[in-house]
């Protein structure tokens, strides 16, 4: 299980994932791989694409920044075909991302999203999200249709991640507004 890179499978990276099919064989196989990776790093989630799986599955395990240094913390949550219904409010976050090696980009997200999605056990689920969960999950939304946080991103640097680490500290999640 190896994370794609800008630098190696930008090609790959870019292509819109397909719907996933229910009676898919390798699904559950799938998201074990998603949360085996997630599990073996200091990140909030993960897309299908990244690893590989060109489906649309996203994994998150933290969406809380004060647990990511947790590596035990996860929310075990699974995304099965999500489709974004409605977004409002702004926001502001230094996002990182594994497949975009060292950029680090400051990104305008929404700050409450409604979104529709399949669990694993093929139950339907809409949900409001509010705060940096709505950041985590639109993040990784984007990979599903081939656009990476750089894309969006008003300002770039090229970070260490402790330098990043330190950045967020002095530069926080930033709420433009709620509604």
């Amino acid at each position: 299980m190896k994370i794609l890179t800008i630098e190696n499978d930008l090609e790959y990276l870019r292509q819109i994932s397909k719907d996933v099919a229910f009676d898919d064989k390798e699904l559950k196989q799938n998201i074990i791989e998603l949360k085996k990776y997630c599990s073996d790093k200091k990140i909030f989630a993960i897309a299908g694409i990244q690893l590989g799986i060109p489906k649309k599955i996203i994994y998150v395990k933290c969406s809380k920044p004060e647990k990511n240094s947790d590596i035990n913390y996860d929310e075990n949550l699974i995304m099965i075909n999500p489709k974004i219904i409605e977004e409002k409010g702004e926001t502001y976050f230094w996002e990182a991302c594994a497949s975009c090696l060292d950029n680090t980009c400051y990104v305008k997200r929404p700050y409450s999203i409604k979104i529709e999605y399949y669990d694993i056990n093929g139950n339907k689920n809409v949900k409001e999200l509010n705060g940096f969960i709505s950041t985590v999950i639109s993040h990784e939304y984007d990979h599903l249709f081939g656009t990476l946080h750089m894309d969006k991103s008003e300002k770039t640097l090229h970070l260490t991640k402790e330098e990043r680490d330190k950045l967020r500290r002095k530069e926080s999640y930033l709420i433009i507004s709620k509604k």
